[in-house]
């Protein structure tokens, strides 16, 4: 046993980790424990980073949530104006359509009352022309000077009567 090379591998080999394993283990294990640390430390991170991705989730979700129901909102809201901006155009063609109305009826009326005016105007003349062609084929040339001059006398009488 003393003559095979591997009994003395292994007698070497325990031997140097009896003398040096102790300066070999705490270097070994700080190391281990350093990696250790840092792997637990990049988990902390992780999950913190996992918390704050999941709450800005929760936000943005929350925030697109409220951000659709101020479209809907804001959609519900033009509907509305359109319809009453479309109600109140609706009431002012109607106010401008019976004002037209009247403005023509009114034009109609005035119209009338012109057509109507004239008519007496021109029948007036007519029957004044009448008249006056009547008196001058009737009457003598001499008549016109006796009746002038009886009405010049009966006038004081006339105005006796009215005054009374």
């Amino acid at each position: 046993m003393f003559h095979d090379p591997r009994f003395w591998s292994a007698v070497a080999f325990v031997l140097f980790f009896v003398l040096f394993g102790r300066s070999l283990w705490k270097p070994l294990v700080s190391a281990l424990d350093g990696r250790a640390e840092r792997i637990r430390a990049e988990l902390d991170e992780a999950a913190r980073l996992r918390r704050e991705a999941e709450q800005m989730l929760e936000d943005a979700t929350r925030d697109r949530e409220a951000a659709l129901a101020e479209a809907k909102e804001l959609v519900e809201h033009s509907l509305r104006e359109a319809a009453n901006i479309a109600e109140k155009a609706r009431k002012d063609a109607e106010d401008i359509a019976a004002r037209r109305e009247q403005m023509a009826k009114d034009r109609i009326a005035s119209a009338e009352r012109s057509a109507l005016r004239e008519v007496r105007e021109t029948a007036v003349d007519i029957a004044i022309q009448a008249a006056r062609e009547t008196l001058a084929a009737s009457l003598p040339a001499d008549a016109d000077g006796k009746i002038i001059d009886k009405a010049i006398g009966d006038l004081p009488g006339a105005l006796s009567q009215r005054a009374a």
